[in-house]
């Protein structure tokens, strides 16, 4: 039925006819280059594509060929992606650089298939690369062609269940053009980025609002069906920043937690709020270092908000007495201004120290 339907409305036609008037000129969209479509699609995940640009261009700039970016230090990939977020991206795409590179002689697979074996790429990153650099006839399906697809043609089911995914995969593929896979995969991304948007789309000037299920029932905002998303989990941070002359104490996070591979202070995490180091359970590192040090006794406040976390953060400073000898517990190392310069940390880290006119 919606191959009858779809050929009755020549959607890919009308689809064409409105990218080719209405799409952004985006840098990754001129060239057919898997590595600079690769890198433009992993940076935007999660990021818009105003504050996704520049890193682009920092990371050509930086490493211009995945062999670039294969030879480069992890350390070095993470300061350069700071400010982005969800860092594990950042080390996925240096991993599958290097496995590119001593796997594939540097040479991407040419198919969504055997694309989505490498670390880091999904289902929709696979497609899109092997639509846009290699024209393979493939749907890249991501949130904007989820909501176009749903509301276009009616699907209830909810996007993220296995039942739904296999709805939406039937009608994708059905829908993705043979004879130019790149333009088609490009407009219906572009078409839910800037036409059907999630709040308050203008269907007035829709291409597809004669044939539109949702504008014709009027529930655009009840389309696509998600699940519900998880519970936001709350968490009281409280970092010691421990400073002895201009070096400051850090260290590179291991745990499989946030901020991984990036370096932070001293951490003492707590179940609640606390007004004074006091309230925090009996800490022998932390006595050492107020016994020899002076605490500022106002602590700098912030809140952070991650996808599924709301960090409540505090930093008090200790400055360590010039004549104290201090020893640090294991991973803990005093840093130099210009190291700390160069280290990767979370942006909430990079701001308390701009904030402090310490960078």
């Amino acid at each position: 039925m919606i191959s009858e339907h779809l050929r009755a409305i020549d959607f890919n036609k009308k689809l064409k006819s409105w990218y080719l008037k209405n799409h952004r000129p985006l840098l990754w969209r001129q060239t057919t280059d898997p590595y600079k479509i690769w890198l433009s699609e992993i940076i935007l995940q999660q990021t818009r594509v105003a504050q996704g640009t520049p890193y682009y261009q920092k990371f050509l700039d930086n490493y211009p060929t995945v062999f670039d970016l294969a030879n480069a230090d992890e350390r070095d990939v993470l300061r350069l992606w700071q400010g982005l977020g969800y860092y594990s991206r950042a080390r996925n795409m240096h991993f599958t650089a290097r496995q590119i590179v001593n796997d594939f002689g540097g040479k991407f697979p040419e198919t969504a298939a055997a694309l989505s074996k490498l670390k880091g790429l999904g289902h929709y990153t696979a497609a899109a690369i092997a639509s846009f650099a290699f024209g393979e006839a493939v749907a890249a399906i991501d949130g904007n062609v989820y909501r176009v697809m749903a509301r276009i043609f009616g699907i209830k089911s909810d996007m993220l269940s296995n039942e739904g995914k296999k709805e939406f995969a039937a009608i994708a593929k059905e829908l993705v053009s043979h004879e130019d896979p790149a333009t088609y995969n490009q407009a219906m991304i572009e078409f839910g980025a800037i036409q059907c948007v999630p709040v308050s789309p203008n269907c007035a000037i829709c291409p597809f609002n004669d044939i539109c299920y949702a504008f014709a029932f009027n529930v655009q905002n009840a389309l696509p069906v998600k699940s519900k998303k998880m519970a936001v989990k709350k968490r009281f941070l409280n970092y010691f920043v421990i400073q002895q002359g201009q070096d400051l104490a850090m260290q590179e996070r291991k745990t499989k937690d946030i901020w991984k591979g990036l370096y932070d202070f001293y951490l003492i995490e707590s179940a609640g709020p606390v007004e004074s180091p006091d309230e925090l359970p009996e800490n022998q590192t932390l006595q050492t270092f107020l016994m020899k040090g002076n605490l500022r006794e106002v602590p700098k406040s912030y809140i952070h908000l991650l996808t599924h976390q709301k960090l409540h953060v505090q930093f008090w400073w200790i400055k360590i007495r010039d004549e104290e000898s201090v020893d640090l517990p294991i991973g803990l190392k005093f840093f130099s201004k210009n190291e700390i310069e160069t280290l990767p940390k979370p942006i909430l880290i990079d701001t308390l120290l701009k904030e402090e006119k310490y960078l």
